[in-house]
């Protein structure tokens, strides 16, 4: 009997690229910031993204009005990352992600409250300050970014 799975080979694919991309900024912040590997965990994460989410819903994130200054952050991070500027590239690169996605933080902490091991830490009330600061606060109408 053959079951038929709910998640496309380009999302399955796509989110290999983006564990791949991450895979490689990592190494690439662990060996001193190595601009190659940088840059190839830059490429890698944009790559699953698209293939994750879609063409039209990418576009349509990164090309928003209200995100513009994160957007113009993060790809100029990624820039600065392929000119071999790799420090001032990150740290470009981390403040377009929490600009972009700082909204989305609040979320996420909630949902790891839930988590055995870690949900122990994110219920601490000092964390929890520090997520509900993200995206307005305690304010009810939070969505996912994408």
């Amino acid at each position: 009997e053959k079951t038929t799975s709910m998640v496309s080979d380009n999302t399955k694919i796509g989110t290999g690229l983006m564990f791949l991309g991450f895979t490689f900024l990592f190494l690439g912040i662990i060996f001193l910031f190595d601009s190659t590997l940088l840059a190839l965990g830059d490429i890698l994460f944009l790559t699953g993204l698209t293939l994750t989410i879609g063409a039209s819903r990418t576009v349509r994130f990164f090309s928003r009005k209200d995100r513009i200054r994160g957007i113009i952050a993060f790809f100029g991070g990624v820039a600065m990352v392929l000119f071999r500027w790799p420090v001032i590239g990150m740290i470009m690169q981390i403040y377009g992600l929490v600009y972009l996605f700082g909204q989305f933080f609040p979320i996420a902490a909630a949902s790891l409250k839930d988590v055995p091991v870690v949900g122990s830490v994110f219920r601490h009330p000092s964390v929890e300050r520090f997520f509900s600061s993200f995206g307005g606060g305690g304010s009810g109408d939070r969505r996912a970014p994408v």
